[in-house]
């Protein structure tokens, strides 16, 4: 935990979401979670990882009752910070791991948007996944983020031209090898189908929540309000085409838990 405790003690999530380019992931995450809530109805939701409540918070300012979990105490801090007491937020630390303080089929909806950025064992991920499906209610929604590997390879390795210095950490199929000191994990889609399989869900749809936006990161950001709203319009039409969500950055997959 030292390593991820000494980023995010430094680390501004908030400001990550603020420029254009960043703008791109919430947007498209923030759509596709109101997607799936009842229209009018207040739903119980927990967030597990829920950094400095970038998602959390406005979520119960639009009336919904939240629970968010949180491994580090600075974010806690943070989180807590922009509360006004009107909202219906609980906030706990803990462990993506070991949700064991709530009961089975509690939520209606389980947002799990960090823990999978840090989490480097199969054992650990399919852990994190199951509490999370538990805690759901039978057809309740569960959306888990992902952090993807092609783009590393192209923007950074290749794009930066850092594959000297890389590629020992790099395997024969071009999967960049992560532990705890590079602190995220990264993925291809196959890898969530494969983890996906092992729980009792049916996948909704996978989405690449920032699709190519940070190949062209600078761009974005320069753009006027006009055609910055283009943008995002033409990347909320291609977001769930299946060809392209594996060069996204970060993406999104939204399962269902099945009835029984």
């Amino acid at each position: 935990m030292d390593y991820l405790e000494n980023y995010y003690n430094s680390f501004n999530e908030d400001e990550r979401l603020s420029p254009q380019h960043g703008q791109v992931e919430y947007i498209t995450t923030m759509k596709y979670i109101r997607d799936y809530l009842e229209r009018g109805q207040k739903a119980k939701i927990l967030e597990v990882g829920a950094g400095t409540g970038r998602y959390s918070i406005p979520l119960a300012q639009e009336g919904h009752s939240v629970t968010a979990v949180e491994l580090i105490q600075h974010n806690i801090d943070v989180l807590n910070s922009k509360l006004t007491g009107s909202e219906d937020l609980e906030v706990f630390q803990g462990n993506a791991l070991d949700l064991s303080r709530f009961a089975d089929g509690t939520f209606d909806m389980t947002l799990v948007l960090g823990p999978m950025y840090h989490l480097y064992t199969k054992q650990d991920k399919l852990s994190a996944l199951t509490e999370a499906v538990r805690v759901t209610k039978q057809g309740g929604i569960v959306m888990v983020a992902y952090c993807m590997n092609e783009t590393v390879i192209i923007r950074y390795v290749f794009g930066k031209d850092n594959l000297k210095d890389t590629i020992d950490m790099i395997d024969g199929s071009w999967h960049c090898k992560s532990t705890p000191k590079e602190l995220f994990e990264l993925v291809r889609t196959e890898e969530i189908a494969e983890l996906d399989s092992k729980l009792d869900v049916e996948r909704l749809k996978l989405i690449a929540t920032d699709g190519s936006t940070n190949y062209i990161r600078d761009k974005i950001d320069e753009m006027d309000e006009y055609t910055f709203g283009k943008w995002t319009e033409y990347h909320l039409a291609t977001c769930e085409r299946q060809d392209i969500i594996g060069i996204s950055d970060h993406t999104l997959d939204i399962l269902r838990k099945k009835q029984k």
